[in-house]
């Protein structure tokens, strides 16, 4: 019996440059990470009411907006979740909130993941956090200047782009102009995925399952709602368990209902 292998049974092919700079952030900012993961289930009712609101008014809302102004006004309340461990057992704290989350492109037709930010989402109106949304889904690379540079960056050498990573992951300042977002949102809902846990670059990573209708108890009675499971992977150097589940329950509540003491008429 012939047990040879097949001559071409290996095809090989090198890592496209656009996907260089999510593998760098993973592979050197988020590999000394701890990570752990959490979940809750979230009741999107309420965030479906907004998007009903916003409808009738003429605009045009995303579940995408509203949970990034949750998460930013839970935030505030915790700063351990916008804080990063550094080498010689300091711990930096970011003051600045900042959303960051992912966007997909394509680049000379092949797809490419980058990594969009929203400066102080908290104090932003919805709608104006769902402009900067649309800038990044619809703009050109060229014309966007995040999306520009990221495509520059990773044009460059890769031992330069490895000094970069390896200076960032030392200096909080060089940190912050590599990954602005104090903490991170991939969501993976539209294919189905019910759940999904992303790597640890920041120290609060949110994870965004598909939103189903699922049979649910409230006040005593089964009923169909909305359902969403909302992840948090977090640092364990920097926030132990018990305030991550706190501060994931307060995005929770924030999307439940919560963030309408926040909003107002032009929000």
């Amino acid at each position: 019996m012939n047990t040879a292998m097949p001559r071409r049974s290996i095809t090989y092919s090198s890592l496209e440059r656009c996907r260089w700079n999510i593998i760098d952030l993973i592979t050197t900012l988020g590999r000394k990470a701890l990570p752990v993961t959490i979940f809750f289930d979230v009741d999107m009712t309420y965030v479906h009411s907004l998007k009903k609101k916003s409808s009738a008014l003429g605009l045009r809302l995303t579940e995408t907006a509203v949970l990034l102004k949750a998460i930013a006004i839970a935030q505030r309340q915790y700063p351990a979740s916008r804080s990063v461990y550094l080498p010689w057992g300091q711990i930096a704290t970011f003051e600045n909130i900042a959303a960051g989350f992912t966007v997909e492109r394509f680049v000379e037709s092949i797809p490419a993941v980058f990594l969009g930010t929203v400066d102080d989402p908290a104090n932003k109106p919805l709608q104006q956090i769902m402009s900067e949304l649309n800038h990044y889904s619809k703009d050109s690379l060229e014309s966007h200047p995040q999306l520009n540079l990221e495509n520059r960056f990773s044009k460059m050498p890769w031992i330069l782009r490895q000094i970069f990573f390896q200076v960032a992951d030392l200096s909080p300042w060089l940190r912050m102009r590599s990954v602005k977002a104090t903490f991170g949102v991939s969501s993976l809902g539209k294919y189905g995925v019910k759940a999904v846990t992303g790597p640890c670059i920041c120290t609060s990573t949110f994870g965004v399952g598909q939103i189903e209708e699922r049979a649910v108890v409230k006040d005593d009675q089964i009923v169909v709602r909305p359902m969403m499971t909302l992840s948090l992977v977090f640092d364990q150097r920097c926030m132990d368990g018990g305030m991550a589940a706190k501060f994931l329950k307060d995005v929770k509540e924030l999307l439940e209902g919560g963030l309408d003491a926040f909003l107002t008429a032009q929000t």
